[in-house]
């Protein structure tokens, strides 16, 4: 499974609805597991400034290709990209490996199983 993850920052944060709305249009794209738009919630205490996020799950490298070929998708950039200041996007592949913090490399993800407490 492909996750993409997308981090928008407004121009201006009159504009939030509006970039809500443009984005909004992708969840017609029938190539997603799951995709949500929404703005954040700034609850972070080291960082508050990303003001909108896309959470997107494929279940294959073709499918996102296909969501980004998508004439939403087009549509979406045409209508957000005036408004936004800044985008950040990452797409990574959901391992089924399980590596813990103190031994993952890079490009691996770190996930532990069961439940958290001491061990």
């Amino acid at each position: 499974m492909i996750r993409h993850i997308v981090f928008f920052t407004a121009k201006e944060k009159a504009d939030l609805d509006r970039i809500i709305e443009g984005l909004s249009v992708l969840t017609s794209i029938t190539y997603a597991r799951r995709l949500e738009i929404a703005r954040n919630r700034k609850s972070d205490q080291l960082g508050n400034d990303i003001d909108v996020v896309v959470y997107g799950e494929f279940d294959s490298e073709a499918d996102l290709a296909a969501y980004k070929a998508h004439h939403l998708y087009q549509e979406a950039i045409r209508c957000v990209r005036p408004l936004r200041e800044l985008r950040f996007a990452a797409d990574y592949e959901l391992s089924t490996d399980v590596h813990f913090a103190g031994t993952a490399g890079l490009g691996q993800v770190a996930r532990r199983s069961g439940p958290v407490g001491r061990e």
